[in-house]
């Protein structure tokens, strides 16, 4: 492989205007393609296939077909004055113009008067009303949003307060422009502090952010036919931005070391994409693996996700393999420092110096002598940050954790306040009674029998379908949609099907988007384990084959293992416990995102074997070029620790722009991410590896033989091009290089 990536970085160092026309090419086509693509539709009403809440859904839609699951509905809340009533003669007349004017939009299939469908609260001090549309939100228009706001305030301006929840008003946050601003401007702080020179600086973000833009723009142009959504974009933003630059930093890395060795520019282009681009192809292979891997766990939305976000990474590496080293071609000394030119002035005369100690080689040497003292530090801080972990409680988070500036959470708390807390996630039941002999007599007995749950408030009477074998009948709880105590009253009704379907030849489902979100999280949960279990074998096999050594895959997966959960410890802490919530803008504490664990986890695997790769690899070029152990790591950190630092900083500037995100997902998923790469690359690989390494020894780089044979060879550490400086003078005073010997 190191051959074949060296060919290919000198050949687009020195065909690099045709390189870098076929980038603009395929940018300009892809973003002519978003240009006229139609806006992304709706993710689909199948979430995760197979739950109840999910059949229970399709069935409503299968046994109602004149009702439109999928249809946007307004939930328009009136709270009268302190000390008023919703039912006083001025306010009233309000409400029934408000309904009224709805009802006759062009796009609304009803509005009912709370008056006239109980939806008063007792005091008389609350009332809602339920507006309908025949379209999903997506396909409302600026001017349908705008009649119902206008409608809207008129309600107010005769004095009562009126806030909106549902679908047809629901404000979509930016996910992700102004994060990625600070991410890329962070990013370019640590790049010139890393490089001393704003061309070297320069290069990676400018690389990454055509990397994204190609990536972006492919999404949006296959948005509406894939059903791709927002969150999906800007997760493949995130980390197609990170490991752009990241890759990228690597390479540009790698030439600048090759050009300080001696070597002219063509030829430390081909060493650097030889050498540093075979672990920017495993690094990206790792992540890519994971974010496929997504599509195991059977949901569509996690899938497009892992999916969208794996293109971005391969689009990432493609970049760093072709288009780095082409405009290192333009600019073949802009990116070196001073320094670094004065040096390389010195080594086209002969004037080499040897390797100079840094800030990875002495920290490297104080590990060393401390092994066991590093080994166990590590292993108890992060096993104590952990521990929350234990306590992860999934779930869907609705209106609830909006900001308190949203009419969509000022209107589910007066609902709470006014209804109970249950009435922002009443229970769906779908009861079919085709086996029934009495059809109207079993409804009313599965909600009556409901009814009498402990938990539950109210029931609705049963509606029947057309054909008149399925009701349908809704179910209010006691508690708020993420309670605990709701969880158990679902499993609590779904427990009484058996006697019931016994007693009345009829059976029924529970569904809603409480239910749904219960179904879902525990779905996702039980898959988490496994899930996990499986990458962290790839991980085992991959490094195996990579590094040739049986310890330090498992040492890898080990540290994996203590990065990731040690980071799903500090989501849990923060976004469920509460501790500092209010310092990243979470309105509320609750259950974390259920999509959340299982994507960190996916995620957090690839950036891991990404450091992992880019840090032991040097290691093992230096032990298999003959250096013992210990110097082996310190000469992995000489070479590389400055860059894994750098690339960490600014993965974690990238994540940590999303942390202020109104999503809540988006916002979630910054932080874990962030926190993982924190502790990854700053306590695993930079703490952890060495000291484990230090304590195997020669160990570290066993393989038994038989194994060896079985393995594919591939040549990360570039043992197939020469090491030696390869310039040599010609007569002229010029340099011109020697070729690469292949072995």
């Amino acid at each position: 492989m190191a051959t074949f990536l060296y060919r290919m970085g000198r050949a687009a160092f020195r065909r690099r205007w045709l390189v870098v026309l076929l980038w603009a090419v395929v940018l300009g086509a892809v973003g002519a393609g978003a240009a006229k693509a139609p806006g992304a539709g709706d993710e689909g009403t199948s979430f995760m296939p197979g739950i109840e809440a999910q059949k229970a859904f399709d069935l409503i839609g299968e046994r109602f077909p004149g009702s439109d699951a999928d249809g946007a509905d307004a939930r328009i809340v009136f709270i009268a004055p302190d000390g008023q009533k919703v039912t006083a003669a001025g306010h009233r007349a309000a409400v029934e113009t408000l309904v009224e004017e709805a009802a006759g939009q062009p796009k609304v299939a009803g509005a009912v008067s709370p008056f006239q469908a109980g939806a008063v609260s007792e005091d008389a001090s609350t009332a809602y009303a339920t507006v309908s549309y025949r379209v999903a939100a997506g396909d409302l228009t600026d001017a349908d949003k705008e009649a119902l706001e206008s409608v809207i305030g008129e309600a107010r301006d005769a004095g009562l307060t009126v806030e909106v929840g549902g679908t047809a008003l629901a404000t979509q946050p930016a996910a992700g422009g102004a994060g990625e601003v600070i991410g890329i401007g962070l990013a370019a702080v640590v790049l010139l502090i890393t490089f001393g020179s704003l061309a070297a600086a320069g290069l990676p973000l400018l690389t990454a952010v055509i990397g994204v833009g190609v990536s972006m723009c492919a999404i949006l142009a296959l948005g509406s036919a894939l059903g791709l959504s927002m969150t999906t974009g800007t997760l493949a933003s995130m980390l197609g931005l990170a490991v752009g630059i990241d890759y990228a930093l690597l390479v540009v890395s790698r030439y600048r070391e090759e050009r300080a060795n001696g070597h002219v520019p063509t030829e430390a282009a081909g060493l650097a994409v030889g050498t540093a681009g075979s672990a920017v192809v495993f690094a990206g292979l790792t992540v890519v693996i994971a974010l496929a891997g997504l599509s195991v766990i059977g949901v569509p939305m996690l899938t497009k996700m892992g999916l969208c976000a794996a293109g971005a990474v391969v689009i990432g590496v493609l970049v760093a393999l072709t288009l780095v080293p082409a405009l290192l071609g333009m600019w073949p000394d802009a990116v070196l420092s001073r320094k670094a030119r004065r040096r390389d002035s010195r080594a086209a005369a002969g004037q080499h110096g040897g390797a100079e100690d840094n800030g990875g080689t002495r920290w490297a040497r104080f590990v060393l002598r401390r092994p066991v003292a590093v080994l166990v530090a590590c292993v108890v801080g992060l096993g104590v940050l952990a521990l929350p972990a234990a306590d992860l409680d999934m779930g869907m988070p609705g209106a609830e954790a909006k900001p308190v500036s949203s009419t969509e959470r000022r209107a589910y708390d007066a609902l709470a306040d006014g209804f109970g807390a249950g009435f922002n996630g009443p229970l769906t039941v779908v009861t079919d009674v085709r086996g029934a002999a009495d059809p109207q007599a079993a409804a009313a007995s599965i909600a009556e029998r409901i009814k009498g749950t402990d938990g539950v408030v109210s029931v609705s009477p049963p509606q029947f379908n057309a054909a008149g074998d399925t009701a349908l009948f809704s179910a209010v709880p006691s508690t708020g949609p993420s309670d605990q105590t709701t969880k158990d009253l679902v499993h609590t009704i779904r427990a009484e099907r058996p006697g019931l379907e016994e007693a009345t030849g009829a059976t029924f489902e529970v569904t809603g988007s409480t239910a749904m979100n219960i179904d879902v999280a525990q779905s996702l949960q039980d898959a988490l384990v496994p899930y996990l279990a499986v990458i962290v074998l790839l991980s085992l096999v991959l490094l195996m084959v990579v590094f040739r050594s049986v310890l330090v895959p498992v040492k890898a997966a080990f540290g994996f293992l203590l990065s990731v959960l040690a980071s799903l410890g500090a989501v849990v802490a923060v976004f469920q416990w509460g501790w500092g919530a209010e310092l990243l803008g979470v309105e509320q504490a609750g259950p974390v995102m259920s999509l959340m664990p299982i994507f960190l986890v996916g995620i957090v695997f690839g950036l891991a074997m990404d450091y992992e790769v880019f840090l032991v690899a040097r290691m093992r070029e230096a032990y298999v070029h003959g250096e013992r152990p210990a110097q082996a790591v310190v000469t992995g950190f000489r070479h590389s620790a400055r860059v894994v630092a750098a690339a960490a900083v600014i993965m974690i500037a990238v994540f940590s722009g999303f942390v202020g995100s109104g999503e809540s997902m988006i916002k979630t998923m910054g932080f874990g991410l962030a926190v993982a790469v924190l502790l990854d690359a700053f306590v695993i690989r930079m703490a952890f590896v060495p000291a484990v390494l230090a304590l195997l020894g020669h160990r570290a780089w066993w393989l038994p033989r038989w194994l060896d044979r079985v393995l594919p060879r591939v040549d990360i550490e570039g043992t197939g091009l020469t090491r030696e400086p390869a310039p040599v003078q010609d007569p002229s005073g010029g340099v011109r290089p020697q070729e690469p010997v292949r072995t």
